[in-house]
């Protein structure tokens, strides 16, 4: 199963699908992939309806509105039905015929990462990405040098035991942090990264403090003092805008 999000991605999610469904096609003989639209306001649904007449193996989702990355994730996830579950992002960045190499791993871990060799990404995101990894590999223990890479295989049976409660960026962290906790195995391998294949990124210098708080609210409650679901949830709100710059 591949799980792709969209959110307004009419200029190239036909690419996407294009292109995973000839790659998958030479990986797999027993495929699907998972378009989810994340409350898209142009023509991605529509064009993903059309390419589903072609390509019987492409099933789209839709969410009733944009709940988020971390939320579109969650939802191809619960809904994949093969073996070995995989996720890229809709921009055609990465080269989707290095799944083979992922796969291959798979046989041997829980979780395989990629990571972006030469990334295609202005300097700046490229700082940003240091940054949080260090992070998150100080605080959570993600164990990977390119947590965010949006290029991985799970086995089914490990993805589908994690409760996915991030609705944002921070998911690729949580996923890791309770694979982690459950002892899950994971290892990485590097990946080609290519320049985005058109539409802008939508991560913004904005996108900062609400992640830092999800990186010191899930630390606290996840990783140091884990607690009940139930209290979990009573306590999952956005803390308000003084507390996350006090927490920055």
């Amino acid at each position: 199963t591949l799980v792709l999000p969209a959110f307004n991605e009419q200029e190239v999610i036909g690419q996407a699908i294009r292109e995973a469904d000839e790659a998958l096609a030479g990986i797999a003989d027993d495929y699907e992939i998972l378009v989810v639209d994340d409350g898209c306001t142009d023509q991605t649904a529509a064009i993903v309806e059309r390419e589903m007449l072609v390509r019987p193996a492409v099933r789209l989702l839709r969410q009733p509105k944009n709940l988020g990355y971390g939320a579109a994730l969650a939802r191809g996830f619960r809904e994949a039905s093969k073996d070995l579950v995989s996720f890229t992002d809709s921009d055609c960045q990465f080269d989707l015929t290095e799944l083979e190499r992922l796969v291959m791993l798979s046989r041997s871990y829980d979780v395989v990462c990629g990571y972006r060799i030469d990334r295609q990404d202005p300097w700046m995101r490229k700082v940003y990405s240091s940054v949080y990894n260090t992070i998150v590999r100080t605080l959570l223990g993600t164990r990977v040098r390119d947590c965010d890479c949006a290029m991985k295989v799970f086995r089914r049976d490990a993805i589908q035991n994690v409760t996915i409660e991030t609705k944002g960026f921070f998911v690729n962290s949580e996923v890791l942090t309770k694979m982690r906790l459950q002892n899950r195995s994971v290892v990485e391998v590097g990946v080609t990264h290519r320049p985005r294949a058109a539409g802008t990124s939508t991560v913004s210098p904005l996108h900062i403090i609400p992640v830092v708080g999800s990186i010191l609210r899930f630390w606290w409650n996840t990783v140091l003092f884990p607690q009940p679901a139930a209290e979990l949830t009573s306590g999952a709100t956005r803390w308000r805008l003084d507390r996350e710059l006090i927490a920055l």
